[in-house]
């Protein structure tokens, strides 16, 4: 499931789309028309009682910031990206979004659901006064597939982690998704969490994992190690995945190395002119 959220002043429009991926809630920001400078985000759900969160100083939503459809919101966090102004980066600086352009951002709730009202506080706009500080209520829920950039929720049959991949016979450890827990979908995330429940201490001995999917078992991907723990497994699995599209349950390459795509966000610098 994912809550989509839309703005639209004169000269900006964007939507925010929350969404689970591995446990965690994320945020993509993208921009449909117009330009921003995303320089801090608010979450609020809808229990107004409390203290409301405030960066305060340029960050800061006082005012048009705390208001949706003039009835008062009560931040429950707030996340600062970058200070205002694009500096020496000029509009290649990572929180500077122009139309068609995104942004992920990992939120501190524990579910979707606490996500009820969106606030963005944005310099550099493409809008008359040069800023916003943009409310977003009523989302919209839809029970399709998850946002991000990379399809991190695709399911398999079974996953095969193998010590020498050049071995004659492969040696390793095995699982399908009846060996999962109830409630796990059989998301790779599943089955390294049974795997490092069961043998932790072989994670950083294999050097490859292989992937099934279908009734009929088929290979569809082949990850190459080794990994020197669970969480370097998993961002290795995220890394070679991220842009591919998922096809049902066929992953759009088949064990194609060149596939992966790398990140080459740049550090952000909190530049203040």
């Amino acid at each position: 499931m994912s809550r989509i959220f839309t703005y639209q002043e004169n000269g900006l429009s964007y939507t925010v789309t929350v969404f689970e991926r591995d446990g965690q809630i994320f945020a993509d920001i993208t921009v449909t028309s117009g330009f921003m400078d995303v320089n801090a985000v608010y979450i609020g759900d809808d229990d107004f009682s409390g203290t409301s969160a405030n960066l305060g100083g340029p960050l800061n939503m006082n005012g048009g910031g705390s208001q949706y459809e003039g009835e008062t919101v009560q931040w429950d966090d707030a996340i600062a990206l970058s200070r205002p102004g694009l500096g020496s980066e000029g509009t290649d600086k990572t929180t500077f979004l122009q139309e068609g352009e995104t942004l992920t951002v990992l939120l501190n709730v524990d579910s979707i659901e606490d996500v009820d009202f969106f606030g963005i506080r944005a310099t550099s706009t493409s809008t008359p006064e040069g800023s916003i500080k943009g409310v977003s209520g009523d989302p919209e829920d839809d029970d399709g597939d998850d946002g991000g950039d990379d399809d991190g929720d695709a399911t398999y049959s079974k996953v095969f982690f193998v010590y020498d991949p050049d071995a004659d016979i492969l040696g390793g450890f095995i699982f399908t998704a009846d060996d999962l827990p109830e409630d796990a979908e059989g998301t790779f995330a599943d089955y390294v969490a049974l795997m490092d429940s069961t043998s932790p201490n072989d994670i950083p001995l294999f050097n490859a994992v292989i992937f099934f999917q279908g009734e009929d078992l088929e290979e569809v991907f082949r990850l190459e190690g080794p990994f020197a723990d669970a969480d370097a497994l998993l961002a290795a699995y995220d890394e070679a995945i991220q842009g591919v599209d998922v096809d049902g349950l066929m992953i759009a390459f088949v064990g194609d190395e060149d596939a992966a795509i790398e990140d080459d966000a740049e550090e952000e610098e909190l530049e203040v002119i």
